[in-house]
Protein backbone atom coordinates (compact mmCIF):
# COMPACT_ATOMS: atom_id res chain seq x y z
CA UNK A 1 0.00 0.00 0.00
CA UNK A 2 1.77 3.39 -1.02
CA UNK A 3 2.78 5.92 1.57
CA UNK A 4 0.16 8.79 2.20
CA UNK A 5 2.08 11.98 2.00
CA UNK A 6 -0.37 14.42 2.86
CA UNK A 7 -1.08 12.19 6.44
CA UNK A 8 2.78 11.05 6.88
CA UNK A 9 4.73 14.37 6.11
CA UNK A 10 8.47 13.34 5.75
CA UNK A 11 10.54 16.35 6.94
CA UNK A 12 10.02 19.12 9.64
CA UNK A 13 9.60 21.58 7.03
CA UNK A 14 6.54 19.54 5.70
CA UNK A 15 5.38 19.56 9.47
CA UNK A 16 5.42 23.17 9.54
CA UNK A 17 3.87 24.07 7.22
CA UNK A 18 1.04 21.97 8.04
CA UNK A 19 0.67 22.97 11.36
CA UNK A 20 2.00 26.93 11.95
CA UNK A 21 -0.25 29.31 11.02
CA UNK A 22 2.62 31.75 9.40
CA UNK A 23 5.71 28.71 8.32
CA UNK A 24 8.02 31.57 6.79
CA UNK A 25 7.83 33.51 10.46
CA UNK A 26 9.19 30.41 12.15
CA UNK A 27 12.66 29.77 12.65
CA UNK A 28 14.25 26.38 12.42
CA UNK A 29 16.12 25.50 15.33
CA UNK A 30 20.11 25.09 14.67
CA UNK A 31 21.67 21.77 15.42
CA UNK A 32 22.96 23.10 18.52
CA UNK A 33 20.04 23.82 19.76
CA UNK A 34 17.99 20.89 19.39
CA UNK A 35 21.25 19.06 20.64
CA UNK A 36 20.52 20.90 23.77
CA UNK A 37 16.57 20.49 23.73
CA UNK A 38 17.37 16.60 23.35
CA UNK A 39 19.29 17.16 27.19
CA UNK A 40 16.85 19.04 28.38
CA UNK A 41 18.55 22.43 28.45
CA UNK A 42 16.36 25.43 29.46
CA UNK A 43 16.90 28.33 28.27
CA UNK A 44 17.21 31.41 30.62
CA UNK A 45 15.55 34.57 30.11
CA UNK A 46 16.89 38.21 31.15
CA UNK A 47 16.07 38.68 34.47
CA UNK A 48 18.00 34.49 34.93
CA UNK A 49 20.28 35.53 33.04
CA UNK A 50 21.73 38.58 35.23
CA UNK A 51 21.21 36.49 38.36
CA UNK A 52 22.96 33.83 36.75
CA UNK A 53 26.27 35.78 35.93
CA UNK A 54 26.22 37.34 39.79
CA UNK A 55 25.88 33.96 41.23
CA UNK A 56 28.41 32.65 38.95
CA UNK A 57 30.52 35.78 39.84
CA UNK A 58 29.93 34.93 43.90
CA UNK A 59 31.05 31.75 43.20
CA UNK A 60 34.13 32.94 41.89
CA UNK A 61 35.40 35.18 44.97
CA UNK A 62 35.54 32.06 47.08
CA UNK A 63 38.30 30.58 44.40
CA UNK A 64 39.60 27.32 44.29
CA UNK A 65 37.89 25.58 47.67
CA UNK A 66 34.65 25.89 45.11
CA UNK A 67 35.70 25.11 42.08
CA UNK A 68 33.85 22.08 42.38
CA UNK A 69 30.48 23.76 42.51
CA UNK A 70 27.85 24.20 39.78
CA UNK A 71 24.79 26.93 39.95
CA UNK A 72 21.66 26.56 38.04
CA UNK A 73 19.40 29.23 38.05
CA UNK A 74 15.51 28.92 37.38
CA UNK A 75 13.63 32.19 38.23
CA UNK A 76 15.02 33.20 41.64
CA UNK A 77 15.86 29.53 43.05
CA UNK A 78 19.66 28.67 42.99
CA UNK A 79 20.45 24.76 42.60
CA UNK A 80 24.07 23.57 44.03
CA UNK A 81 25.90 20.63 42.78
CA UNK A 82 29.25 19.45 42.85
CA UNK A 83 32.08 18.10 45.51
CA UNK A 84 34.39 20.04 48.06
CA UNK A 85 36.40 18.75 50.54
CA UNK A 86 34.79 20.10 53.71
CA UNK A 87 31.61 21.28 55.04
CA UNK A 88 33.16 24.18 56.07
CA UNK A 89 33.00 25.03 52.51
CA UNK A 90 29.37 24.38 52.11
CA UNK A 91 28.71 27.06 54.61
CA UNK A 92 30.86 29.39 52.48
CA UNK A 93 29.15 28.77 49.25
CA UNK A 94 25.83 29.10 51.03
CA UNK A 95 26.61 31.90 52.22
CA UNK A 96 27.53 33.71 49.44
CA UNK A 97 24.86 32.49 47.46
CA UNK A 98 22.72 34.05 49.98
CA UNK A 99 23.87 37.57 50.07
CA UNK A 100 23.40 37.71 46.29
CA UNK A 101 20.67 40.31 44.88
CA UNK A 102 17.52 37.81 43.34
CA UNK A 103 18.27 34.67 45.32
CA UNK A 104 15.18 33.92 47.12
CA UNK A 105 15.95 29.82 47.58
CA UNK A 106 18.83 27.95 47.26
CA UNK A 107 18.55 23.85 46.85
CA UNK A 108 22.03 22.78 48.26
CA UNK A 109 22.86 19.74 46.65
CA UNK A 110 26.85 19.65 47.69
CA UNK A 111 28.35 16.93 48.92
CA UNK A 112 31.51 17.05 50.96
CA UNK A 113 34.02 14.14 49.91
CA UNK A 114 36.76 12.24 51.67
CA UNK A 115 40.25 13.45 50.16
Amino acid sequence: MPRNPVRNPSSYDDIVRRTVVDPDSSVRPSREQEQAAREGFRALDPDEQVLDGRVKQALATLGAEASGVTAEVSREIVTLRGQVRDAAVIRKVEDAIAYVTGVETIHNQVVVTAS
